[in-house]
């Protein structure tokens, strides 16, 4: 049986009381019915779809490239590009990434949001389990931004009663790309031309973005 996994970050995966969904979930459910797999398909964080990605024990997922998977993963078919912003709250504006020195920004553990921010030093990263633990810490005052999409970040800060109003003005600093990929290990479990192929049908015929509205 397949192991798919989707990343643990509402609205790509949603994992309510037992209840999973998300756009990126339901997307390669979509695919997976559609190329007749069997899979057993889980929400993780990002950390540990990587570790499992690696030993092989994770076959396929939707996600970014990461430097340390370049060994270990095929690259399928990809999505359309997202832009990763650096936020504050409303008043607080940041017109570039030298002006973020000396700040502390809320940083989803185990992700990679911006090679620039990444690797300044004089960035305070605090690093949070997900989206709303960081939105919390902001609220509070207790970091000055929150770094990722702005998809999951709107998402989780309408779950903690946050309007756009709270915020100030996106710095964008980086602009990735997610990625259908799947283990090396999985070869032998899995053509990766068949799912290439109704991958790209899917995104063709708009499956995406009828999903994405699901989440609006």
């Amino acid at each position: 049986m397949l192991q798919v996994r989707t990343i643990a970050i509402s609205p790509y995966g949603i994992d309510s009381h037992g209840e999973l969904s998300g756009i990126y979930y339901d997307l390669a459910n979509h695919l997976l019915s559609k190329a007749g797999l069997e899979s057993e398909h889980l929400i993780f964080p990002y950390s540990r779809i990587i570790h499992e990605l690696k030993i092989g024990k994770t076959d396929l997922t939707i996600m970014f490239k990461y430097k340390e998977l370049v060994d270990y993963v095929d690259y399928i078919y990809p999505l359309p590009s997202l832009k990763n912003v650096v936020i504050g709250r409303k008043g607080t504006d940041f017109s570039s990434v030298k002006q973020l020195e000396k700040r502390s920004i809320a940083y989803l553990r185990g992700a990679k949001f911006s090679d620039d921010v990444d690797n300044n030093p004089e960035i305070i990263k605090q690093k949070v389990s997900d989206f709303r633990q960081g939105l919390l810490m902001l609220k509070k005052g207790r970091v000055d931004a929150i770094i990722g999409p702005m998809a999951p970040i709107i998402s989780a800060a309408k779950l903690l009663g946050l309007n756009k109003g709270f915020f100030g003005r996106p710095l964008i600093v980086s602009e990735r790309t997610p990625w259908l990929q799947i283990s090396k290990k999985s070869h032998d479990k899995i053509s990766a031309k068949q799912l290439e192929v109704i991958f790209r049908q899917m995104m063709i015929h708009g499956e995406l973005k009828e999903i994405q509205q699901k989440y609006q």
